[in-house]
């Protein structure tokens, strides 16, 4: 069975606000992404490692090329591999492409999935989520215990544990109808999970460290006046093109 992310990369699935949203990320370095409050550092780009603007926007270009026409992971690796070892650079794992590409793309998609979801005329129908994890040997426990719990779309609790909920987070969203609640005998909660037994063993339900929120409600409007020159000006100077291109 296909997880989340294999079925959103196929070559004929696209979220056109997933690539809206990845094409708007803040291109940072990587101290400069540290010093985002973690709600907005999902409205900003980096890769550790790299800290020149055009390396860092190559990656960006890539990625937002796979959300766009469908392109592999094995694809972005070797195109970048190959923009990297003609610049002096080693070339990434499959691991390291693996955690970029998945989580990167993963996020994408799951705020263009979010966008649609909240569309009135489909809340109006489908107005409970069912969290949705791949649930094998690879998911996280604490993950593995959200799968299948179900919360109405408006309860705080997406707020917190929307995906992707951890590096290379497989984990998704189900819309449901009162109807579907209704004949598979399902509990919508009302109140967050604290703790829960996972395959004998008792675990804390919490996201993974950075990724408790959710990147589609999280605008990024910070403060930028008290923050360093390069981050502040990187901030202006991206505001200042979306201006330019709205209609």
């Amino acid at each position: 069975m296909k997880d989340l992310f294999e079925l959103l990369t196929e070559p004929d699935f696209k979220f056109e606000e997933a690539a809206e949203f990845f094409g708007n990320k803040l291109l940072l370095k990587s101290t400069e992404f540290y010093q985002l409050a973690e709600e907005y550092r999902h409205q900003a780009f980096t890769v550790s490692g790299y800290s020149k603007i055009q390396v860092l926007k190559k990656f960006q270009d890539e990625l937002l090329k796979a959300i766009e026409e469908g392109k592999t992971m094995r694809e972005f690796k070797d195109r970048m591999n190959d923009f990297l070892e003609r610049r002096g650079y080693e070339g990434i794992t499959n691991f390291q492409a693996d955690n970029i590409f998945r989580t990167n793309v993963q996020t994408a998609y799951n705020v263009g999935h979010y966008k649609q979801m909240t569309d009135p005329s489909v809340l109006r129908l489908r107005p409970y989520w069912q969290y949705d994890a791949v649930n094998d040997q690879h998911t996280r426990p604490s993950h593995l215990a959200m799968d299948g719990r179900v919360f109405r779309a408006d309860d705080p609790i997406w707020n917190t544990w929307y995906p992707p909920n951890g590096f290379r987070c497989r984990c998704g969203v189900k819309t449901l109808s009162e109807r579907q609640v209704r004949e598979r005998g399902l509990t919508v909660e009302t109140s967050p999970p604290v703790s829960a037994e996972v395959n004998g063993r008792f675990t804390n339900i919490i996201p993974d460290p950075n990724f408790a929120t959710n990147p589609a409600k999280d605008a990024f409007k910070p403060d930028v006046s008290s923050y360093p020159e390069p981050l502040r000006k990187a901030f202006e100077q991206r505001e200042k093109r979306k201006t330019k291109t709205s209609p």
